[in-house]
């Protein structure tokens, strides 16, 4: 290659560079203004918010301290916690289970069901609904923590992301254990899921956000105020406070200060979870 072909590769690459650097900067500002404009609302008092310039002329706490005051914000975190909590740990071990036996076990129409689990990737969640909710009426679950994780817990993309990570490790370390007498399932515990901790980790945060995240669901078989979640408040605080933007923002602000601490303090998790799996381009 002479110098001048690499001259021109070396301002394609810059070019190329700058383009996508360019795409990442306006999908930053697209995410990040509304975030702006949320913590500047809340930190407005409410007489306020109705004004469109972005410089706060009296910044106050006083929204906050109202949130926290005037609902059950700190109940509401509690029951986020527990059932994004449990929704995240049946996820990774239910899924993991599945994408073990897809990944290591040979049994007839393996592929054929491997493609029906992805197949729910397609299904939209709201179809289910109706059945799920007489389902968890007939057990008598409504009103329940349960009610709102075990549905959430059978995640086709989960069973997705554990059974490529489980294809990329050696199947000598299954031979290796099997030399030693062990079965599928000490396989399974002893040897595939302390290697697996990145898709671990990938699945617990991403099914612990979207059931923190979830409004739907919980909103239909939740009718305990003592037990809502994060979302379900917040409708109600929408709902309560009309035209106190500044109330429902701090409701909001502080309902996603948790996910950005998960986010912050795993993000290199994430991408290691996913790395492995085969979602990568």
């Amino acid at each position: 290659m002479t110098t001048v072909d690499v001259g021109r590769v070396e301002s394609r690459t810059k070019v190329f560079n700058r383009v996508c650097a360019g795409v990442l900067i306006a999908f930053a500002l697209i995410w990040l203004v509304p975030i702006a404009w949320a913590l500047d609302t809340a930190f407005k008092p409410n007489e306020e918010t109705t004004q469109t310039r972005w410089l706060i002329d009296n910044p106050t706490f006083d929204a906050f301290g109202r949130v926290l005051r005037d609902t059950d914000i700190l109940r509401w975190f509690g029951s986020s916690v527990i059932i994004a909590t449990i929704t995240a740990l049946g996820t990774v071990l239910v899924a993991s289970m599945a994408g073990f036996a897809l990944s290591r076990m040979r049994f007839r129409y393996r592929n054929v069901l491997f493609w029906v689990v992805l197949a729910g990737i397609m299904i939209p969640s709201q179809v289910l609904i109706v059945p799920q909710f007489r389902e968890m009426d007939s057990l008598g679950l409504l009103n329940t923590f349960w009610a709102v994780s075990a549905p959430q817990i059978p995640t086709a993309i989960a069973v997705f992301i554990f059974k490529q990570f489980f294809d990329g490790l050696p199947r000598e370390l299954d031979e290796v254990a099997r030399v030693d007498g062990a079965g599928f399932w000490r396989i399974y515990r002893r040897v595939i899921l302390p290697l697996s901790r990145p898709a671990i980790s990938a699945v617990v945060i991403f099914a612990f956000v979207q059931s923190w995240n979830d409004l739907l669901w919980p909103l239909l078989v939740l009718s305990n105020p003592d037990i809502m979640t994060i979302p379900v408040g917040l409708a109600t605080v929408q709902g309560s406070f009309g035209i106190r933007y500044a109330d429902v923002m701090a409701t909001a602000v502080l309902g996603a200060v948790p996910l950005v601490a998960v986010f912050l303090l795993f993000q290199r998790n994430i991408v290691e979870g996913i790395a492995g799996t085969g979602l990568k381009g």
